[in-house]
């Protein structure tokens, strides 16, 4: 399955971008109101400048205590971000994914950001194309 289809299939919400300069505590609230493990930080929207997950704050949070809460997501975001293309397989995505030991990445076409794909996503992918390998195989030993 390739990553544009993934993409439709998590319907078109767009991708949620918060400026460099905003708060971690507002980043924070925005991943805990969206239900959402990440954050694409992005001056124009079109580009992400950084990502910024569940993991960095926490990981900060016990480093540096509630204090990290006042500062800027520039300072924890990863601003080397892998991405994906539209017509990649989720095969590529998750070796990436699991190689970097991150469970987002940004999707861009034509260098524009055009969605995000989680490791859920990606597996969820995989495991319905091997659902429906399975049963064409099973379809082809029974004879129909």
């Amino acid at each position: 399955m390739l990553v544009h289809q993934i993409l439709k299939s998590k319907g078109s919400d767009g991708v949620l971008t918060v400026k460099p300069g905003t708060l971690v505590s507002e980043a924070a609230k925005i991943l805990a109101d969206k239900g959402i493990g990440t954050v694409i930080v992005s001056e124009t929207g079109e580009y992400p400048d950084g990502i910024l997950s569940e993991r960095d704050i926490v990981r900060e949070l016990a480093h540096k205590g509630v204090g990290c809460m006042s500062d800027s997501v520039d300072a924890y975001m990863t601003s080397n971000v892998v991405t994906c293309a539209p017509n990649d397989d989720a095969v590529t995505v998750l070796e990436k994914m699991t190689q970097g030991r991150f469970r987002h990445m940004p999707v861009l076409d034509d260098g524009k950001l055009v969605g995000l794909v989680s490791l859920g996503d990606t597996v969820k992918a995989r495991l319905s194309e091997l659902a429906m390998e399975k049963n064409a195989l099973e379809g082809m030993i029974m004879g129909h």
